[in-house]
C-alpha cells in the first residue's frame, strides 16, 4: 500500500503571515455574552455575607505594624484593639459601595491595547511570581532577567494574553532590592500592553509609579496605568509590606487587587462556605481601606483559593471545591459591585503533560463560567506556581483563544442563523460548496496553533511531535521574530537614568 506524502504548509513566512492576520482581529480584552453560572442561591449568598460581617465585627482583621491604617480606621468608626480592627456591621460594605468604581479602564502604553476591568469584561494576564522556569531544552532552573524579558516578549506577541502581567518570573540574578526596577522597565520597554507594579515594599511601589509617570508622559492622577496584586496574609491579616504598597498605589489612583491567598484547610476552614465568608471579610476590609486612603481609588475583589492534600499539605488544583469557591466568590463580588479576580490555568504537575492539561482546563472553564474579570496565572503556570513553563505558556495561550470564542456566545445574527444556506442547499448534499460556507469558512471555527489535526502518516513523517514539542518550536521562533514596540528615545533614556540613580542609591541586597 502506497502511503501519501505529507502536505506542507508553505513555510515559516506563510505561517507568520497567517498568524499576524489572525491577530489583527483580536480585541484588547474579552466581552462576555454568556451569563455567569450560579451554584448557590440568594439565601446562601446572604448567609455568607452575614457570616463575613460577624467575622469583621466580632473577630476582626489584623492591620499589622501599620499605625497610619489604624488611625484611618479609628477615624472611620472602627474599634481598635492593638493591631486588630473590628468594624461596625456594614461599615466596610458601605465605604466600598459609596466610593469604589464598579469598573475602570487600565490604560496601556498603546492606547488601543487598554483594557476594561469589571462589568462583562475578562482580561487574561500571564503567570506571576515563579522563582523557576523550565523548558524542554534546559530543564528546570532558577529564572533570570533574560527569562523575564523572554516571557514579556512572548506575552507581547500572544494576542489572547491581554495584559503583560507583573512578576511573570522572579529574576534571581538581580539583587532583590533592585530587580523591581528591571522588571517594570522590561514591561514598559518590551511591551505596550498594560502592566502590574511591584508590591514587595512601599518604595518599590513608588518606583513603579514613577517609571510609569515617565513612560506615560506626565501625571497619572486622572488615569490608571497599573493594576497590582496585594495579597492578604490569610487568615485574617494584612501585613505592613502589602499595606504599604496598597497605600502608595491608592494614593496615586492606581488599582489594587485586594486578594486573600487561601489554601483551604491551612489558611481557612476546609469548607467552601467557610472559606468564602473569611475571604469576603478579608477582601472587604482591604478594599475599604483603599477608599479611606483615597476615595474612588480603583480596587478589585481578589481571591486565590485552592484545596490542599490533607495527607501531605501540598496544594491541589483543578478540584471541584476550587471551582465552587470561584463561582461563589464571583457572585459575591457582583453583589458588591466591584471587579473580581480569580482563576487561571493552574496545576500541580511538574511538566506540561496530561495532568497539567486536565487540571488547567478544570480551572479555566469555571473561571470563564463564573464571570471573572481579571485572570492572573492565565498562562504558563506549572508545579503549583513554583515554575513557569515556556511550552505551557504557548499551549495555555492557545486555550485562551478558544475561551474568547466561548465567551462570545452563539451568533444569532442573520448570518449566524444561516437560513440562506438551509434554503439553498439540496437535500442530502453536503454544505462544503454552499455559498454561505464559502463566505464563512476562513473564520467559522477557532484554529488552534498547537493542536495537530493531520493524518497519522503526516504526523509521523514530521517527527511525531507531541503538543509540548510543537510549543517548543513556536516559542523559539517567536523570540527570533520579536520586534520591540516603538518608544520615544527621550522617554527610554529618562527611565534608564531614573533606574541608574535608584540603583546607585543603596547597596545590593542578596536574598
Amino acid at each position: 500500500m502506497t502511503e501519501s506524502k505529507p502536505r506542507r504548509s508553505g513555510g515559516r513566512a506563510a505561517r507568520q503571515e497567517a498568524r499576524s492576520q489572525r491577530n489583527e482581529a483580536v480585541a484588547p480584552y474579552l466581552e462576555r455574552r454568556l451569563k455567569p453560572v450560579e451554584v448557590i442561591d440568594e439565601a446562601g449568598l446572604v448567609q455568607i455575607e452575614e457570616n463575613a460581617e460577624i467575622i469583621l465585627s466580632e473577630i476582626g482583621i489584623a492591620f499589622q505594624d501599620f499605625p497610619s491604617a489604624l488611625d484611618l480606621w479609628r477615624d472611620a468608626g472602627a474599634e481598635i484593639d492593638g493591631d486588630i480592627v473590628r468594624f461596625p456591621k456594614g461599615l466596610c460594605r458601605k465605604i466600598i459601595t459609596d466610593f469604589a468604581p464598579a469598573s475602570y479602564i487600565q490604560q496601556a502604553r498603546s492606547i488601543d491595547k487598554s483594557v476594561m476591568i469589571g462589568g462583562n469584561a475578562t482580561v487574561f494576564a500571564p503567570n506571576y511570581g515563579s522563582p523557576f522556569v523550565t523548558d524542554l531544552d534546559s530543564g528546570r532552573r532558577y529564572a533570570t532577567l533574560q527569562d523575564f524579558q523572554n516571557v514579556v516578549k512572548l506575552t507581547y506577541q500572544l494576542p489572547h494574553l491581554h495584559h503583560s502581567g507583573g512578576t511573570v518570573v522572579e529574576p534571581v540574578d538581580i539583587p532583590v532590592n533592585k530587580r523591581h526596577l528591571d522588571m517594570v522597565y522590561t514591561h514598559l520597554r518590551y511591551s505596550d500592553k498594560p502592566l502590574m507594579g511591584s508590591v514587595t515594599a512601599p518604595i518599590r511601589a513608588q518606583d513603579s509609579v514613577e517609571l510609569c509617570r515617565i513612560a506615560f508622559g506626565g501625571s497619572l492622577d486622572d488615569r490608571t496605568v497599573l493594576t497590582s496584586l496585594i495579597n492578604a496574609s490569610s487568615p485574617l491579616r494584612w501585613d505592613a509590606t502589602m499595606l504599604g504598597a496598597a497605600t502608595v498605589y491608592a494614593q496615586n489612583n492606581q488599582a489594587c487587587i485586594m486578594s486573600p491567598f487561601i489554601l483551604a484547610g491551612a489558611m481557612s476552614p476546609v469548607t467552601v462556605a467557610g472559606l468564602a465568608a473569611q475571604a469576603l471579610a478579608e477582601a472587604l476590609s482591604g478594599m475599604a481601606y483603599c477608599q479611606l486612603v483615597r476615595k474612588g481609588a480603583p480596587v478589585v475583589f481578589g481571591t486565590f483559593a485552592s484545596s490542599m492534600s490533607m495527607a501531605t499539605g501540598a496544594p491541589t488544583f483543578g478540584t471541584p471545591e476550587g471551582a465552587m469557591a470561584t463561582y461563589v466568590m464571583a457572585a459575591l463580588a457582583r453583589r458588591l459591585g466591584v471587579p473580581f479576580r480569580s482563576g487561571g490555568q493552574l496545576t500541580s504537575s511538574k511538566t506540561p503533560d496530561a495532568q497539567a492539561a486536565y487540571e488547567s482546563a478544570a480551572t479555566l472553564l469555571p473561571t470563564m463560567q463564573a464571570g471573572v474579570n481579571f485572570v492572573l496565572h492565565a498562562a504558563g503556570w506549572l508545579e503549583g506556581g513554583l515554575s513557569l513553563s515556556y511550552e505551557k505558556l504557548i499551549m495555555d495561550a492557545d486555550q485562551l483563544g478558544m475561551m474568547g470564542v466561548y465567551a462570545s456566545g452563539v451568533d444569532m445574527s442573520e448570518n449566524g442563523q444561516a437560513m440562506s444556506a438551509l434554503r439553498t442547499n439540496p437535500h442530502g448534499q453536503h454544505f462544503l460548496g454552499n455559498s454561505h460556507t464559502l463566505q464563512n469558512f476562513e473564520h467559522a471555527f477557532y484554529r488552534s496553533t498547537i493542536a495537530d489535526n493531520n493524518s497519522f502518516e503526516q504526523w509521523r513523517d514530521e517527527g511525531s511531535p507531541d503538543a509540548a514539542q510543537r510549543a517548543n518550536s513556536i516559542w523559539k521562533q517567536m523570540l527570533k521574530d520579536y520586534e520591540a514596540p516603538k518608544i520615544d528615545d527621550a522617554i527610554d533614556e529618562e527611565m534608564l537614568e531614573y533606574i541608574a540613580v535608584r540603583k546607585d542609591s543603596e547597596p545590593d541586597e542578596i536574598g
